[in-house]
């Protein structure tokens, strides 16, 4: 035992410091990367929720056109340039802004989102997983755990999970480079098979099929009805956290250059646009049939055993990159502590958290909910390191001052999400629309308050400046 603990502690992930040269990574490990992220095991609950909301086909195709275009631009030259510059993950270069004390707020809530879409990702690779074993399927509307056969393969698959991400950035980006393009055709070959089965009979049959059998454009009971502005907006927000949010800069700190934040789009327009498609072909079919519209019995309509382990390997090559961000980010708030135990502490949460069905099935909903929760600190980075050099402000006053709680950044995230809130509530502005205001709002006030708090201090005499921690 003492040996694996050993080898554990071992394994590096410059958790506090700079990714060095000797340690980046080449173009292929992140167009793999994204790819094995993207192409999800979630894909088959997104694209049927769009179905669900009665998306209409041109809106869709058009939306997800533009929504995901506007992602890709987002993590080129708001993210990637900041974590290939400083090579630093995010929780460490907020540490500078933010003080130890906020940022364990903030660390606590991002590992606990984390957490959750891991395990909708855990989730969705139970219902592939359990359908050999005739295991009960969740419904749309089940919230709790709903068989013995659940709980057993959503405890077995999270341990897989948790090990992997243990392991490192390296193992997760070989992993999803080796999956990544298989993943890919299973999805495009399943849609395919089923498209006879609806209808298509030539290419020249797919549109009307498309806009008579699939999306529709008339919402299930219940639910809201989708245009093209929600497509969008849900296609460049769904990943805010990680882009305008910054979390990705805990991956792309290992870039050897910022353009590589363009292989993001290998995320985006196979498993955004594509793998959408795809999984609404198969649930469009599912529903006609009177069939189970779970990840894994709509994977197995079109591919059989294939299609299965499609939505297995795609929920673990999300999933891990996922959890491996919560360990991180947790790492620290408990600073004394291995990554690898925090990590395995953050796969055990994932995974009970994956017991309860609700959250896969209300995707949509949480992934813009988790989003807009992360995104002001993104947008405090952001001012501090492109906007504080050019207006006269120096750059990490937290740091310099020795702050333990810097409350212009607590202001600009607690500010920010009290103003969409009640742009919700007052205006009716739906969640998926609040990121880019939001956005706006928590630059603004970060970039006023910071300049009232170095004003006052810079009026005080030097002496009254401590040194930088």
């Amino acid at each position: 035992m003492s040996t694996v603990t050993e080898r554990l502690d071992a394994i590096n992930e410059f958790d506090r410091e700079p990714v060095p040269e000797a340690r980046l990574q080449g173009a292929a490990s992140f167009a793999g990367l994204y790819a094995g992220e993207h192409v999800a095991g979630t894909e088959f609950v997104i694209g049927p929720l769009f179905v669900a909301h009665g998306v209409a086909a041109r809106d869709l195709f058009l939306g997800l056109l533009l929504g995901n275009l506007l992602a890709v631009l987002s993590w080129t030259f708001i993210c990637a340039p900041i974590a290939v510059r400083t090579r630093l993950n995010l929780y460490w270069q907020l540490r500078r802004l933010t003080g130890p004390y906020l940022l364990v707020l903030y660390n606590i809530v991002n590992a606990l989102m984390f957490c959750f879409l891991a395990g909708a990702m855990i989730s969705v690779a139970a219902t592939a997983i359990g359908m050999p074993f005739h295991m009960t399927m969740p419904g749309l509307s089940d919230r709790y755990p709903n068989s013995l056969g659940w709980v057993l393969t959503v405890v077995v698959v999270g341990a897989v999970v948790t090990v992997v991400a243990i392991l490192g950035f390296e193992k997760i980006a070989r992993v999803s480079k080796v999956s990544s393009p298989w993943m890919m055709l299973v999805f495009v070959a399943a849609a395919l098979a089923v498209l006879p089965r609806l209808g298509v009979r030539s290419p020249g049959d797919f549109w009307a099929v498309a806009n008579e059998k699939i999306w529709t454009g008339v919402p299930m009971p219940g639910r809201v009805h989708f245009t093209f502005w929600h497509v969008t907006f849900f296609a460049w927000f769904c990943n805010m956290a990680m882009h305008i949010g910054m979390a990705d800069m805990t991956l792309l700190r290992y870039a050897r250059k910022w353009q590589y934040g363009l292989f993001s789009a290998f995320g985006m327009y196979l498993g955004h646009y594509i793998a959408w498609i795809a999984s609404g072909i198969l649930v469009a079919l599912a529903l006609q049939q009177g069939s189970e519209v779970a990840p894994g019995p709509i994977a197995y309509l079109g591919a059989g055993g294939a299609g299965l382990l499609a939505v297995v390997l795609a929920s673990w090559t999300t999933a891990n990159p996922t959890i491996y961000r919560a360990g991180l980010a947790l790492q620290t708030v408990t600073p004394d502590w291995r990554r690898w135990k925090v990590t395995a502490v953050v796969g055990g949460i994932t995974t009970v958290v994956a017991l309860f069905p609700a959250l896969m099935m209300r995707l949509l909903d949480f992934v813009a909910l988790y989003g807009l929760l992360l995104m002001p600190m993104g947008a405090v980075v952001f001012a501090d390191f492109w906007l504080f050099p050019r207006l006269g402000l120096e750059q990490h006053w937290a740091e310099r001052l020795g702050s333990r709680w810097a409350w212009p950044a607590a202001l600009a995230w607690l500010v920010t999400l009290g103003a969409c809130l009640l742009l919700n509530l007052l205006s009716g502005v739906e969640i998926f629309f609040l990121g880019l205001p939001g956005w706006f709002i928590a630059i603004a006030l970060y970039v006023a308050t910071s300049y009232l708090q170095q004003r006052s201090v810079q009026s005080l005499p030097a002496t009254r400046i401590p040194e930088r921690i």
